[in-house]
């Protein structure tokens, strides 16, 4: 039954999204207050697909704070990428430069506001990012970042990338993390989904200005605590 609802959820969440990205697509091009209504939609239509096909309902404790800061975010499936839609308002995410790549979808996030970092950049990659990211508190933007920076399997606690750090040093905000065990029903290394409840669990603030070693080992433990009692 699982396969079944999971081909069911790929053929109809997809074939949604198709249309959902060609529409961000075009408003792109003439208004982007557009393109942040179909994106909100998108990413409520996600939650309707699983909740209704897969059986994947969503709980969140904890409160998410309207001020700047930097939100860090564990990463288990591509469910909780586009989620956040659903509760930040017009967030600045942080991603790979490859995924500005992907046909059409690309240039909407681009046009969008997405912060992409090519990991080989170097310096100069971190400069544009700090940039970007400084445009964004300035337009009262919340911005997210994968501190892992890529989806792990569910119980995996691998070391933060090294440009979360910089990025917490350099624009001098407090830091919100954020738990999800989504890979419990959408696990990254099966094509199957499996019906439950995705939780995330809202982290105390973090204030800015602490040494490195001190705010990885304190985001690191805040994200990964609904994988201490992980069983796969």
């Amino acid at each position: 039954m699982a396969a079944v609802r999971t081909i069911l959820f790929l053929l109809v969440f997809y074939g949604g999204s198709t249309l959902h990205v060609i529409i961000a697509f075009a408003g792109s091009i003439f208004s982007v207050r557009m393109m942040r209504w179909v994106v909100r939609c998108w990413s409520r239509y996600q939650t309707f697909c699983a909740r209704w096909i897969l059986g994947v309902h969503v709980k969140i404790d904890g409160y998410i704070p309207d001020k700047p800061v930097l939100f860090a975010i564990k990463h288990e499936s591509m469910f909780e990428t586009i989620d956040m839609h659903r509760f930040f308002d017009y967030p600045a995410v942080v991603a790979k430069v490859q995924l500005s790549r992907i046909p059409f979808w690309g240039f909407a996030a681009r046009r969008y506001g997405m912060i992409f970092v090519d990991r080989d950049g170097g310096a100069q990659t971190l400069r544009q990012m700090l940039a970007q990211a400084k445009q964004a508190i300035v337009d009262e933007r919340p911005i997210v970042i994968f501190p892992e920076g890529t989806r792990v399997e569910r119980g995996n606690r691998p070391p933060l990338q090294s440009g979360f750090a910089g990025l917490y040093k350099m624009l001098k905000l407090p830091v919100v993390p954020i738990a999800v065990d989504s890979g419990k029903c959408i696990p990254r290394s099966s094509w199957i989904y499996r019906p439950g409840v995705i939780q995330y669990r809202i982290g105390e603030e973090i204030p800015a200005g602490l040494p490195r070693d001190e705010i990885e080992r304190r985001v690191h433990s805040a994200i990964n605590v609904l994988n201490q009692t992980a069983s796969t």
